[in-house]
């Protein structure tokens, strides 16, 4: 059983510049929230508490402070610097003294998920005990991900990084599942040509020992890489479209943690005394 996460919140974010030349594309807003706090609510869903933000030296300041209160939503956030964005599989080795030889999970701090299903898909996927899992999602430009080929049976026939001639319309969406052995495995890599340790290495140790899984996310998945202007934009219209229709939140972690009864309803009333008066803090008041 998965009960630690990582939230990977480094890079340069470059392809949303200027926007992140004062401030992480972490915590650039979807509609209106931070980008990481969609990261963090598929963790929660995921019934994991116990999560490592890995950020930047310039940012980590900032995200201390948006999180300062949430332990008292049940979780524990810890942080931990990269000085460089030298490739998602190196969370892995920042982050082993965080893991200690424990399965884990990892998500990318920028990416948006959302499908009714969804937590009892994760649910599932953290009873992982041994080998990878990883999701499967079908989009019309796979050369631009990591793709990834499977048979009729769901078995892993290869990973590929932005292949130029992609050998499936499958890519794998930045969310990972993983038992201890994927500390060993990351130390293990070499940098690609792009001078990053790539998690397809690492995904295909695993896959090496025919120890790689697939779960197919289906046309009920909405899933979105933010790190554009456009993903950006279409992901803030999706969450306002569906807030302003049905009226409850998407990803928020405070409604989450009383769903879940991680916070007692005493604790929530003093927790709110913490939030200035706004939309938001109605919205929280009225759960």
């Amino acid at each position: 059983m998965i009960k630690k996460g990582i939230i990977l919140s480094g890079g340069t974010g470059s392809r949303l510049y200027p926007l992140t030349k004062y401030t992480s594309k972490q915590l650039i807003h979807i509609y209106d929230k931070p980008i990481i706090y969609y990261s963090l609510s598929v963790l929660m869903l995921a019934g994991i508490r116990d999560i490592l933000i890995i950020c930047d030296k310039i940012n980590i300041n900032t995200f201390k402070k948006l999180f300062k209160n949430f332990d008292q939503l049940g979780l524990k956030i810890s942080f931990c610097i990269q000085d460089e964005p030298n490739g998602i599989a190196e969370a892995f080795i920042l982050g082993e003294k965080f893991i200690n030889q424990s399965p884990v999970s990892l998500i990318l701090g920028d990416n948006f998920f959302y499908a009714q299903n969804f937590s009892s898909i994760l649910s599932e996927s953290i009873k992982l005990n041994s080998g990878a899992l990883i999701y499967g999602y079908r989009v019309k430009n796979p050369e631009s991900f990591g793709v990834v080929e499977f048979d009729s049976e769901n078995k892993v026939q290869s990973i590929e990084e932005k292949p130029k001639h992609p050998k499936s319309d499958f890519v794998i969406p930045g969310l990972y599942f993983f038992d201890e052995k994927v500390v060993k495995f990351a130390k293990k890599i070499r940098p690609s040509k792009r001078g990053e340790l790539e998690i397809t290495s690492v995904l295909n140790e695993y896959l090496k020992l025919k120890k790689l899984n697939i779960n197919q996310l289906g046309r009920g998945m909405a899933w979105l890489d933010t790190g554009t202007f456009e993903n950006l934009l279409k992901a803030s219209n999706f969450v306002e479209a569906i807030q302003n229709r049905q009226g409850f939140k998407i990803a928020c972690p405070e409604e989450i943690s009383i769903n879940k009864h991680w916070i007692s309803k005493t604790l929530f009333q003093e927790y709110l005394k913490s939030i200035p008066d706004s939309e938001y803090k109605t919205y929280l008041m009225s759960l």
